[in-house]
């Protein structure tokens, strides 16, 4: 009596193991329309950033996506994978860190143009600012912004060349910020420029 009494427990757990393990697995695909974004994806779902990138072999960290593209959603309730950053100096103020903006973009040919001679530390910041705005493309878009660097069209009054882009976004930042360093230390508090 006793060893049915065993072998039924045993089974019964078995079989609430695999029911577990096909609910912890339920991911869920999705078609990226016009506006949506890793972040948002990420944020809709209950999931990570990294775990939509790992599960999509997406390139350049997330950056860029496509409208129409099909993306698989990993369910939230995985063991989810978390990334850690280096520590800051001691003389540094503490900064809040946003999650970056990936903006779904129409697939277009990236534009190339020679940006203007910006050094050290200002170009660094230049680089991570075009990073998270657009992945670097010239042509991203989420409705509202455009460009390399986002910025509204209103600003780039209709001309949407590299060139523009470039001279534009580096007015822009050192107008309102005093440096490219100054726009990445904002950018870096406020998730945006």
């Amino acid at each position: 009596m006793k060893i049915k009494q065993i072998l039924a427990t045993t089974l019964s757990a078995g079989a609430l193991l695999v029911a577990g393990n096909v609910v912890a697995n339920a991911d869920s695909n999705v078609t990226v329309k016009s506006g949506d974004t890793v972040s948002a994806l990420a944020l809709e779902n209950n999931t990570t950033i990294d775990a939509i990138i790992n599960a999509n072999q997406l390139e350049n960290d997330g950056n860029v996506i496509l409208v129409g593209q099909n993306l698989i959603i990993p369910d939230g309730t995985a063991t989810q994978t978390t990334t850690t950053q280096a520590p800051v100096a001691a003389a540094q103020p503490a900064q809040q860190t946003a999650a970056p903006v990936y903006h779904a973009q129409a697939a277009a040919p990236v534009q190339q143009a020679a940006a203007p001679a910006v050094s050290g530390s200002d170009s660094a910041a230049q680089a991570y600012i075009a990073a998270r705005e657009s992945g670097g493309n010239y042509n991203a878009t989420n409705g509202q912004y455009y460009g390399k660097y986002q910025l509204s069209l209103d600003k780039l009054h209709g001309d949407l060349s590299a060139a523009n882009q470039e001279r534009v976004a580096s007015q822009y930042a050192t107008s309102r910020y005093g440096s490219w360093a100054g726009a990445q230390a904002f950018w870096q508090s406020n998730g945006w420029w």
